[in-house]
């Protein structure tokens, strides 16, 4: 059973497809391509597990592949010329399609090198994750990191299709998989209480990967942000509470290098992060951050600072998020779960004392 969302873009409006068998499903995808040339861009973890079978749907058209090395270090402005290389090298023209097979650094590369070649190409996200399916294949936002931050670079740019092949999960680490979740669970924090009361009931068939909880979950999730993004494109307001927990979950990937924490996990611990925030500020009560953590622990989450990391280095590092405007910093937080809201002229002490009782306990 394929459920189909619908992210309703007018002219840039495209199909996401949720289940399994969809890599192999050619007559449905291949549709999307419009040209003459593809380069599918994977990484030498997924390509080896999943680049045949994309491959059986190209047949008939000039395609290659680049291969990033796994990971989020690799996500760099070399990479995006060495991918352009390759389109160069493909011929590609203006009617050419990126395929992108993989997480979210390899959707995240793949979408940005379309949207400059040629001042922009089709692209088609074929997500490999679950972090990647309910979350970065979905919304067109695209980039590559810097070494004072994640995602300092980028453009919006819509894909053609979303193919969320479930299949591919099966091959994922059980780290990655839990890190996915935490994604699942910040979009039922943000304005869906229904949703996190589902979450609750099913966490257990959810961790342990039952199929049908699990479609049902990206499919809530999915759809959710779909609305989210077609009314708000470029992020000029609602779509930026899509970034609960993200200001200090990014400060948590940067200060640990992309090796410490993976991407949801730094999201799960910046949750609870921007719930403890909402608390010292007199925005919530302790009871809803007390049912976020039960969930994330749950779902096998963490919930606390790594080691080793220090509060005056992970507030500089905050103060580089995309979010800040006017040299303040403008957070994602919540009044209780469901109730998310942007806060912006957050004063620095309070995130720091957040942050300093946070690491003390």
């Amino acid at each position: 059973m394929i459920t189909t969302i619908d992210v309703a873009l007018g002219e840039r409006s495209y199909p996401v497809w949720i289940g399994p068998g969809l890599l192999e499903d050619t007559a449905r995808w291949r549709a999307a391509l419009r040209g003459r040339h593809a380069l599918v861009i994977s990484n030498t973890t997924v390509a080896p597990l999943y680049l045949d079978r994309v491959a059986k749907g190209l047949d008939g058209l000039r395609w290659s592949s680049f291969l990033l090395d796994d990971g989020e270090a690799h996500k760099t402005f070399d990479n995006v010329g060495r991918a352009l290389d390759a389109l160069s090298l493909l011929g590609a023209t203006r009617d050419a399609c990126v395929i992108a097979l993989g997480g979210g650094v390899v959707g995240d590369l793949a979408g940005f090198t379309a949207a400059c070649w040629m001042r922009g190409i089709d692209f088609i996200q074929m997500p490999t994750t679950l972090l990647s399916m309910v979350d970065s294949s979905v919304g067109g936002k695209t980039g590559v990191n810097l070494p004072a931050g994640k995602n300092l670079v980028g453009a919006f740019h819509q894909p053609r299709a979303v193919i969320a092949d479930i299949d591919t999960l099966a091959s994922l680490p059980d780290r990655e998989y839990r890190a996915g979740l935490a994604e699942v669970v910040k979009g039922a924090a943000i304005g869906d209480l229904p949703f996190f009361e589902w979450l609750e009931q099913h966490a257990a068939s959810i961790a342990s990967r039952d199929s049908t909880t699990l479609i049902e979950a990206i499919a809530r999730k999915v759809r959710y942000k779909a609305g989210v993004v077609a009314r708000d494109e470029t992020e000029q307001g609602e779509r930026a509470l899509l970034n609960l927990g993200h200001t200090f979950g990014h400060a948590l990937e940067t200060a640990g290098k992309y090796k410490t924490l993976l991407h949801g996990e730094g999201v799960a611990v910046g949750m609870v992060l921007a719930a403890q925030l909402s608390e010292r500020l007199g925005m919530s009560g302790g009871a809803d951050s007390a049912r976020l953590l039960r969930l994330l622990t749950v779902l096998g989450l963490p919930t606390a600072i790594p080691a080793g990391m220090a509060p005056e280095q992970l507030l500089a590092l905050m103060r580089l998020d995309k979010k800040n405007t006017a040299g303040m910093l403008r957070l994602i937080l919540w009044r209780g779960i469901g109730r998310a809201e942007i806060v912006g002229g957050v004063q620095e002490d309070a995130v720091l004392s957040t942050l300093k009782a946070a690491i003390d306990t």
